[in-house]
C-alpha cells in the first residue's frame, strides 16, 4: 500500500468510524432519555459529552482499523482506550468530577467504556486465553446487569413484559454488544499477506 492509498484508507475509515460513533452515541442518548427523568437536551451534556465523544471514539477506532489492515502494529493496542473518550469528555464538564465522587453521578461514563474494552479484548485474539474468557464473562455479566436495571430505574412503565420496556432493554443490550465489537479492532489479528504472484509458465 503506497502512501497516498494508505492515507485515503485512513481518512475513509476514520470518517466511517466518526459517523458510526455519533449514531451509536445518539442511540445511547435515546436509551438514557427512556430511563431518566431529566429530558433536557443541552449543548454540553448531549452534544459535547455524548455525541462528540462518540464521534471521537469512532474516529479513533476507524483509524485503528486502517492501521490494522495496513499491518502497522506499532502502538495499535493503545487505540483500545478509544471508548474512554466518553469518560474524558464527561469528566471535563464543570462540577462533574465532584458529582461523581459525592453521589456517583456520571459513573456510566466510566462503566460503559470499561465494558466495551473488556468485551473487545474477549472477542480479540491477543492475550492469554484465560484472560479473554474472564473478560468475556465480566462483559456479559455487566451487559446483563444494565439490561436488568431497565425496569428497576424506569419503573413499571419499562417493565420487560411491556413493549416499551422490552424495546429499551433490547436497545441498550445491542448497543453494548456493538461497542464490544468495535472495541475488538485493536485486538484482532492482522490480515493475511497477499499470495505471491505465480511464476510464469515459460519462466520468462
Amino acid at each position: 500500500m503506497n502512501g497516498y492509498s494508505g492515507a485515503a484508507s485512513t481518512w475513509r475509515l476514520a470518517t466511517v468510524g466518526t459517523i458510526a460513533g455519533v449514531a451509536w452515541a445518539a442511540s445511547l442518548r435515546s436509551y438514557m432519555w427512556q430511563i431518566g427523568t431529566d429530558h433536557d437536551v443541552t449543548w454540553a451534556g448531549t452534544f459535547y459529552a455524548i455525541l462528540a465523544s462518540g464521534g471521537t471514539a469512532g474516529a479513533l477506532l476507524g483509524w485503528a482499523e486502517a492501521r490494522r489492515r495496513a499491518g502497522r502494529t506499532a502502538r495499535l493496542r493503545w487505540f483500545a482506550l478509544a471508548p474512554f473518550t466518553f469518560a474524558v469528555f464527561t469528566m471535563s464538564l464543570p462540577g462533574q468530577l465532584a458529582a461523581l465522587f459525592q453521589n456517583g453521578l456520571g459513573g456510566g461514563a466510566i462503566g460503559v467504556p470499561m465494558l466495551a474494552v473488556l468485551g473487545g479484548f474477549a472477542l480479540g485474539t491477543t492475550g492469554p486465553r484465560w484472560a479473554r474468557i474472564v473478560s468475556g464473562v465480566l462483559a456479559v455479566a455487566f451487559t446483563a446487569g444494565i439490561v436488568a436495571t431497565v425496569p428497576t430505574v424506569g419503573g413499571y412503565l419499562l417493565a420487560l413484559n411491556t413493549p416499551r420496556g422490552l424495546w429499551t432493554a433490547i436497545l441498550v443490550g445491542t448497543l453494548m454488544i456493538l461497542a464490544a465489537l468495535a472495541s475488538s479492532i485493536p485486538f484482532r489479528p492482522l490480515p493475511a499477506p497477499p499470495d505471491p504472484p505465480a511464476a510464469s509458465a515459460t519462466g520468462g
